[in-house]
């Protein structure tokens, strides 16, 4: 039933508005160099962006869903064709009161066809109109950001505290206002009854595996594990720079706490790096077996837990693919729901040199996965992986 109801939520609809992984600890892991060519799953394009800032070869974002590649084909548009306060004001503030105007007149005609249907519907997420009146509430987990927040400052009364929270001047300040002012309201009976149901868990795009995981893996359960995970967050890592949950709280971003992306110093140097950026509706598997490209960096985000319970045949696919593609410098990034990924090691593939296990093949940098994964600002994953090809798995 939840398998169901989640292909109801998610067919016809945005379902990321911003992307919810955390690019500093991909770019530490990766050390991208400009003969890279980077794979990432699409997502709402923010990472890709930061990818393609790093001066590399190409980035090859990569979704099955349209629509979401639909978002990050206005970003392409809106960053080839509008001076940097234009583009500021539709993906920094989520709103422009000209949206529809510039749609139109400069953003539709750069578009491919399949994002100028989108968005020839949808383009009013920018109008900044109605209750949910920023771009950051729109899709399926802006609506739940907006859920949440209507909940806390109407019938909480709690605006002018969360707004004493974000501006804590120190990070001490900021877990002791949590803690005293903040966690027991937020953290209700009513709250926590609403976490732990599956249409919630759908509105964010968690598929009913990765809640398995988490329910099977973690100590009390998928609402304590939420719950720790809110507490990490808001008390352990500075809430003012920690754009991913601000942009939800406020439905904006600000200059000073923002992807690269939209950070206007980076502007003219993405304008002239934009058009290293492809995009493309497919499965992994099926990019990699079509590119032209030889792939070296590949940012898998956590689609794997899903695959390996639900598509296992085609996660052995994936990988033969991947392995087919990769050049010898390859480094697999990905993430999970789980504590650990109990799935991969096992799997068997195929090489150039005939079958072989999976677990063979690859090198786990554990110990940079440590280190980088608690100070990840999403903190909403179970596990970080940085894997990398043992010498002679792949030639040039």
């Amino acid at each position: 039933m939840h398998q169901k109801i989640f292909q109801m939520v998610h067919r016809g609809n945005l379902i990321y508005n911003t992307c919810w992984e955390d690019p500093v600890l991909d770019q530490v892991a990766f050390g991208l160099k400009p003969h890279d060519r980077v794979l990432v799953i699409t997502s709402a394009g923010c990472n890709a962006l930061d990818y393609l800032l790093a001066g590399v070869a190409g980035v090859h974002a990569v979704d099955m869903n349209p629509i979401q590649n639909s978002l990050l084909e206005l970003k392409k548009a809106a960053i080839r064709e509008l001076d940097f306060d234009e583009f500021w004001k539709f993906f920094g503030e989520g709103c422009h009161p000209r949206a529809r105007e510039i749609y139109n007149k400069r953003l539709r005609p750069a578009l491919p066809e399949y994002a100028r249907i989108w968005w020839d519907r949808k383009i009013g997420y920018f109008a900044g109109k109605g209750w949910r009146n920023s771009f950051y509430y729109r899709g399926t987990s802006g609506l739940f950001a907006k859920l949440v927040m209507t909940k806390l400052h109407l019938f909480s009364r709690m605006r002018g505290v969360i707004q004493e929270f974000l501006n804590a001047p120190t990070l001490e300040k900021q877990a002791e206002i949590w803690i005293t002012k903040i966690h027991k309201k937020v953290m209700t009976p009513s709250m926590r009854w609403f976490l732990g149901r599956q249409f919630t868990m759908t509105l964010l795009g968690v598929p009913g595996p990765q809640i398995q995981q988490i329910r099977d893996q973690y100590p009390g359960g998928l609402v304590k594990f939420i719950e720790d995970c809110i507490l990490v967050v808001s008390t352990k890592l500075p809430i003012k720079s920690n754009y991913f949950w601000r942009v939800y709280i406020e439905g904006r971003y600000h200059r000073d706490a923002c992807p690269s992306y939209l950070k206007e110093e980076n502007f003219a140097k993405l304008k002239g790096l934009i058009e290293r950026l492809e995009i493309n509706t497919n499965t992994v598997e099926g990019f990699l077996k079509t590119t032209p490209h030889k792939i070296n960096k590949f940012t898998l985000l956590d689609h794997m837990d899903w695959m390996a319970r639900k598509n296992p045949k085609g996660l052995v696919d994936e990988w033969n693919a991947l392995l087919a593609n990769a050049r010898p410098d390859t480094v697999i990034l990905y993430r999970s729901a789980g504590l650990h990924v109990d799935f991969l090691d096992e799997l068997q593939v195929q090489t150039a040199k005939g079958p072989a296990k999976l677990g063979d093949l690859l090198i786990h940098d554990k110990v940079l996965a440590a280190e980088l994964h608690p100070t990840d600002r999403v903190h909403t994953y179970g596990s970080f992986y940085i894997s990398r090809l043992k010498p002679g798995t792949v030639t040039e």
